[in-house]
């Protein structure tokens, strides 16, 4: 999936938490993906389509080192991701079993993927680092994935940090964590959340002015007019 150039746009110029606000008025509550966490400080924001990974628990006959040379493998898969997506992994939030490690997430960063993200951890911390690719996750564990995990296939519906992510779906990620817009919404939600990021940059503006908040924000009818009138001549 390519995301309309003025939707990007919008959707880079939006927090994470913006765009809940706008899903939740929306009757979605549940899209932020639980245990995504930047790997280091300022990392920057991503928006791009979810190309998905699934984990199943562990089986001792097919999560085997040999398992990586398999044609259903995590090296098949990233060979198979497109320029620009988000690399979406449901690794049923287990914590001691790197998804992960440095060769993996700089083939990932060779291939021009924007960004990972698991409810799992990564494992080779210092290289994965050096690879330059964006990051959230829970953290690092020596073991192999095979540890605890068996790989079954990529591009497939899967559940992340508690919150379901189709191919092709809209992942943004920033310091907040990682936060998925159903396809089919993208563009009216990138219309809206640019909107409310306006709104509360003029609130935060009236707040740091001395202005209390009750009537402001939200905004009554008054100061929605204030608004809109601001937003005019900017």
């Amino acid at each position: 999936m390519t995301i309309d150039p003025t939707t990007l746009a919008a959707l880079s110029g939006v927090s994470t938490a913006t765009i809940t606000t706008v899903l939740l008025k929306k009757g979605l509550r549940n899209v932020w993906m639980r245990g995504t966490r930047p790997i280091r400080a300022g990392q920057p924001r991503v928006v791009g389509a979810a190309f998905t990974l699934r984990f199943v628990p562990a089986r001792e006959d097919l999560a085997t080192p040999e398992s990586w040379s398999s044609p259903i493998s995590t090296r098949a898969a990233i060979e198979a991701m497109p320029l620009g997506c988000i690399t979406v992994v449901d690794a049923m939030g287990v914590t001691d079993a790197g998804i992960f490690g440095d060769i993996l997430c700089a083939r990932m960063a060779k291939r021009g993927v924007a960004g990972l993200v698991t409810d799992g951890v990564v494992r080779d911390l210092a290289g994965v680092l050096a690879t330059g690719l964006p990051v959230w996750c829970q953290g690092a564990a020596a073991p192999a994935s095979v540890t605890g995990l068996t790989f079954v296939n990529w591009q497939q519906p899967i559940g992340c940090g508690g919150v379901a992510v189709f191919p092709d779906d809209v992942v943004m990620v920033d310091d907040d964590g990682a936060v998925v817009i159903p396809n089919k919404l993208v563009a009216e939600v990138a219309a809206v959340a640019a909107d409310q990021e306006r709104l509360e940059e003029w609130i935060m503006t009236e707040v740091n002015q001395g202005a209390s908040l009750p009537g402001l924000y939200p905004p009554n009818a008054e100061n929605r007019a204030r608004y809109e009138a601001w937003a005019k001549n900017r």
